[in-house]
């Protein structure tokens, strides 16, 4: 591997935890969580500064579903969908970092791990909030979709010709909440987990004060956000393909190994990047280059450490 040691933002999927066609069961998602932070320990070896954020797609969805289930069968007070956010951040980042202490165990290295339950400040008045967009939760036939929509007035859509979602406003972030204390955790050598499933949303009153609101920020935008406020060198996204696509799903279908940000953003501007699946995450590759990043690797999760290493994924780079 390169000598050349970074601070790395690693941007873990919701869907790259529990793979479309699996049940989710914990210990399907152990079995793919170890994999990944195998190579994370490999990394923090050869002396990477990590920094690991998560979506929680799946997963806060099927919490929503577990609340719901709760209240109907035994009368449990739901809660609101902020704190299923925060529940999915203990509960997903308890997997990672225990997955990532025994890959660093077996290797003999005794480098700390810790997870920080994050927040995220957003616009109350943000039009997301108008317009939800953002998929979680389980795939429904279209039967299961009027049923669901019926019984909890939720809105659901087509994911990608692969059954219906409910989707939720997605508003941008604007800060961090806890930015400091997970650049002061990084600088001490602590390989962190943050940011999962994007934060939890919060809004501040005029007073300056925080409280939760019901929403999904998307991972890989505040992803990038935590990697402009903490100095980081690359932000790499898992998803569910190895590389970036031109032409994604016609016969003609090209994988892109390099990507010029400014190819990048005239492939967006074109239409080329749906907005529910790889649209955010060259939005927030071009912003993070924007704002001084030195690349960004979008692949999937068995190839994290040989995109890290050049050998895999599609590298996003300033012109």
């Amino acid at each position: 591997m390169s000598t050349d040691k970074k601070c790395l933002v690693i941007a873990l999927g919701g869907n790259a935890i529990i793979p479309v066609g699996q049940e989710g069961t914990y210990e399907q998602q152990m079995e793919i969580t170890r994999e990944t932070m195998d190579q994370v320990a490999q990394l923090a070896e050869a002396g990477h500064q990590v920094v690991m954020t998560h979506g929680n797609g799946p997963v806060v969805g099927n919490i929503v579903l577990r609340n719901d289930a709760g209240m109907a069968i035994h009368g449990i007070p739901p809660m609101p969908m902020y704190v299923c956010g925060a529940d999915s951040q203990g509960g997903l980042g308890y997997m990672l970092q225990q997955a990532l202490q025994n890959s660093l165990h077996a290797r003999g290295m005794n480098v700390p791990v810790a997870s920080v339950v994050t927040q995220v400040l957003v616009d109350q008045d943000d039009p997301a909030f108008a317009n939800p967009t953002k998929p979680i939760g389980p795939f429904y036939d279209e039967q299961g979709a009027q049923r669901v929509r019926d019984e909890n007035g939720w809105t659901l859509v087509m994911d990608a010709g692969r059954g219906f979602r409910r989707v939720v406003p997605s508003p941008q972030p604007i800060a961090v909440i806890e930015w400091e204390a997970i650049k002061t955790l990084v600088e001490a050598g602590v390989l962190t987990i943050a940011t999962g499933g994007g934060g939890v949303p919060v809004t501040r009153d005029q007073d300056g004060l925080l409280a939760g609101c019901d929403a999904v920020i998307d991972k890989d935008r505040a992803s990038d956000l935590l990697g402009q406020l903490i100095g980081a060198d690359v932000l790499v996204i898992i998803t569910e393909v190895e590389k970036v696509c031109a032409r994604f799903g016609h016969p003609d279908q090209a994988e892109l190994d390099v990507l010029p940000v400014s190819r990048a953003q005239s492939m967006l501007d074109a239409g080329e990047f749906p907005v529910g699946s790889m649209g955010p995450k060259i939005e927030a590759a071009i912003s993070f280059l924007a704002a001084g990043g030195r690349e960004v690797i979008i692949t999937s999760p068995e190839h994290l450490l040989a995109a890290v290493q050049g050998q895999a994924g599609t590298r996003i780079i300033p012109d």
